[in-house]
C-alpha cells in the first residue's frame, strides 16, 4: 500500500474534502502565519486571492501536476458517498460537522481519544481507524459534553463508563448514534457507532453467499422452529445477515418479535425491542415475555449468558425459530461454547438446525492490484497451499481508493446444517469433525479466504489470520 501522499492530519484538517476537491488544493506546509498549498490551478493568482478570504490567512500556492494532485486529493480526503447530501457537511458546529461528514463516507465508527498533549479523532472506514482530526486538549472537554448532552448522558460523572443514544436529524438525512464513553488516564474516550435506521435496502443475496450456500441457509432459515446461531467477532457483519433474513421471513402471515442492544435497523412490518437491563428489561426476560406474544420467529441481539441460552432453547422446543449470535471463531466452536455455559449436549442436538460462522474482508482494488509470484514466506508456517497456486495479487493503492489498495467488503461464510450424523456427535460429545467437515465437503472460512486469494478478490495479508486456524 502506497503512503507517498499522505499528509499530517493537522494539516490535512485545515481544508475539508469538498474545499479540497473544488479548489485543486492540497495542504503541505504551514509556517509563520502563511498555509502553503500545491495546486495545478491555471489561474493561481485568482486563486490564492479567493482562498485568502475563505480561509482567512495568508495563502502561498505552488504548482504540481495534475495527476500527482489527484493522488494527494484522493489519499488525504474522502468525498461524499451521496453528493446530493454533501453540503451537510457544512456547520458552523464542528461536532455536526465530524457526524455527518462520517456518515456520508460510510464510517462505521467514530473515536474521540484524549492524550497529554492533544486529542486525535479516528474514523473506521472498511474496518480499518483512520485519523482524520487533531484537536487542542483545551477543547476537547466542550466537544464531549456537547456528545454526552445530545446522548443524555450525565456530564458531571467522570469517573464511570457510560451508554447513551443520539438521533441526528437534518433536512435530508436521519440516523442513530450509540454513544459508550470510558474513563482513561488523560480524560473520557468517546466512541460513537453510527447506526443505519432502514433496513430496506438489505438483500441476503447481496451478503456474500455463494449459490450453494444461500441454498442451503435458505432451507434452514425456513424451518418452523430450531436455533439458527452466527458467530464471528464484532465488526464481522452478523447484526446484517440476520436483517436480511428477517427481511426475507418478514410476511403478513409471520409474527417476529426481536430483542436488541441497539436496534440498528427498523423494519416494518416486524416487532423490535430495545434492551434495557438498568430496569430488568434483559435478553433473558424479554424472551419470556415474548411467548406469551404468539411469536413465530424470534431474533435475539446476542446470547451472552447462560439464562439467555436456556430461554432459547425453551423456545425452540416448543416451536418457535430463534436467530442470534453468539462470539465464537467457528462454526463448529459454536456447540462447545453451548456446552461450556452448562447447556446440556442432548437439547443442542435437539433444537439447533444450523450453526454459520462469518468474517468481513476487504476487497482488493481492481485498479491497482498488482500479481505476485507466491514465495515460500507468504503463508502462516503451519498452512500448506494448493500446488497450483503460485501467484497472488497484493494491494498498492491508487486514486480509486484512496491509496489503500481496498475497496469494499464481502462477507465469507462458514455453514453447518445439523443432520441427523451430527445429532449423534453432539450427544455422545465427539467435538472432532474434521473428517466430517471433509467428508460433506462444508467449505470453511478457511477455504473460502484461501477462494477468494485465489480469485484475485482479496490479499494474503487479509485473511492471514483465517489461514492459521
Amino acid at each position: 500500500m502506497s503512503t507517498d501522499y499522505k499528509i499530517p492530519v493537522h494539516l490535512q484538517q485545515r481544508i475539508n474534502a469538498e474545499q479540497a476537491f473544488h479548489y485543486r488544493i492540497v495542504p503541505f506546509d504551514e509556517q509563520n502565519g502563511s498555509l502553503f498549498f500545491r495546486t495545478d490551478s491555471a489561474s493561481p493568482e485568482t486563486l490564492s486571492a479567493e482562498l485568502q478570504i475563505v480561509l482567512n490567512t495568508n495563502v502561498i500556492l505552488e504548482p504540481c501536476e495534475t495527476a500527482k494532485l489527484q493522488d494527494y486529493l484522493t489519499a488525504n480526503y474522502r468525498q461524499s458517498v451521496n453528493k446530493e447530501n454533501s453540503d451537510l457537511s457544512y456547520t458552523p458546529d464542528f461536532l455536526e460537522k465530524i457526524l455527518f461528514t462520517a456518515k456520508e463516507i460510510g464510517s462505521s465508527d467514530i473515536h474521540f481519544e484524549p492524550y497529554e498533549t492533544r486529542c486525535r479523532i479516528r474514523f473506521r472506514l472498511d474496518g480499518k481507524l483512520v485519523e482524520q482530526f487533531n484537536i487542542p486538549i483545551r477543547e476537547y472537554p466542550v466537544i464531549i459534553n456537547k456528545i454526552k448532552i445530545k446522548a443524555d448522558l450525565d456530564i458531571s460523572e467522570k469517573r464511570l463508563p457510560q451508554d447513551g443514544r443520539i438521533t441526528v436529524k437534518s433536512s435530508n438525512d436521519e440516523f442513530d448514534i450509540r454513544v459508550s464513553s470510558l474513563p482513561t488516564l488523560f480524560g473520557e474516550k468517546i466512541v460513537l457507532r453510527i447506526l443505519s435506521k432502514d433496513a430496506a435496502a438489505l438483500d441476503i443475496t447481496d451478503l456474500g453467499f455463494t449459490d450453494e450456500e444461500l441454498r442451503i441457509y435458505k432451507e434452514a432459515v425456513r424451518k418452523p422452529n430450531g436455533i439458527i446461531l452466527i458467530s464471528g467477532p464484532t465488526g464481522s457483519g452478523k447484526t446484517t445477515t440476520l436483517y436480511a433474513t428477517l427481511k426475507l421471513l418478514n410476511v403478513a402471515e409471520t409474527n417476529i418479535l426481536t430483542i436488541e442492544d441497539p436496534i440498528e435497523y427498523t423494519l416494518e412490518g416486524i416487532n423490535q425491542v430495545q434492551l434495557k437491563e438498568n430496569i430488568g428489561l434483559d435478553f433473558s426476560k424479554a424472551l419470556r415475555t415474548f411467548l406469551r406474544q404468539d411469536p413465530n420467529v424470534i431474533m435475539v441481539g446476542e446470547i451472552r449468558d447462560v439464562d439467555t441460552a436456556n430461554m432459547a432453547i425453551r423456545t425452540a422446543l416448543i416451536g418457535r425459530l430463534v436467530l442470534s449470535t453468539i462470539h465464537t471463531n467457528s462454526a463448529w466452536a459454536t456447540i462447545s461454547r453451548l456446552i461450556d455455559m452448562g447447556i446440556p449436549s442432548f437439547l443442542i442436538a435437539t433444537t439447533l438446525n444450523m450453526s454459520v460462522a462469518q468474517r468481513l474482508v476487504r476487497k482488493l482494488c481492481t485498479h491497482c492490484k498488482e500479481k505476485e509470484k507466491v514465495s515460500a514466506d507468504s503463508f502462516p508456517d503451519a498452512f500448506v497451499p494448493p500446488q497450483s497456486m503460485t501467484d497472488h495479487y497484493v494491494a498498492k493503492g491508487c486514486t480509486h481508493c484512496h491509496h489503500t489498495g481496498y475497496k469494499g467488503r464481502k462477507a465469507i461464510y462458514e455453514i453447518i446444517p445439523i443432520t441427523k450424523e451430527l445429532v449423534l456427535r453432539i450427544k455422545n460429545n465427539a467435538m472432532q469433525i474434521d473428517d466430517y467437515l471433509e467428508e460433506n465437503k462444508i467449505v470453511t472460512l478457511q477455504r473460502n479466504a484461501l477462494q477468494m486469494i485465489q480469485n484475485g478478490e482479496t490479499t494474503i495479508e487479509e485473511v492471514y489470520s483465517l489461514l492459521t486456524n
